[in-house]
């Protein structure tokens, strides 16, 4: 039998990674290609730059430094590439879409 895997994406270089469905992101793993540590809050699903703390799991504790290693319990990687919103375009397009006369 095959082990099913997600991809995972380094919040660094975005270099895609791939992780069993069973396994866990160790809080030592490190980015194949830039080294930058994965078990971060910048991987992690409740990473939020717009919440309190920059995180919506209200009781998880405050990590100052959100791209280094940690020991958050609430940890949960984030698989697939992360939402980046919308992009400069997308913006003045809807814009010019508001205004049109």
């Amino acid at each position: 039998m095959i082990a099913q895997s997600e991809e995972i994406f380094c919040h660094n270089c975005n270099n895609q990674m791939f992780l069993s469905l069973h396994d866990r992101l160790l809080r030592s793993e490190e980015c194949d290609q830039c080294k930058v540590m994965l078990h971060c809050c910048k991987m992690c699903i409740f990473y939020d730059p717009k919440s309190y703390n920059e995180c919506r799991e209200s009781n998880a504790e405050r990590v100052i430094e959100k791209e280094k290693a940690n020991f958050c319990g609430y940890f949960k990687v984030l698989r697939g590439p992360r939402n980046q919103g919308l992009t400069k375009n997308d913006l003045l397009s809807a814009a010019d879409a508001l205004f049109k006369k």
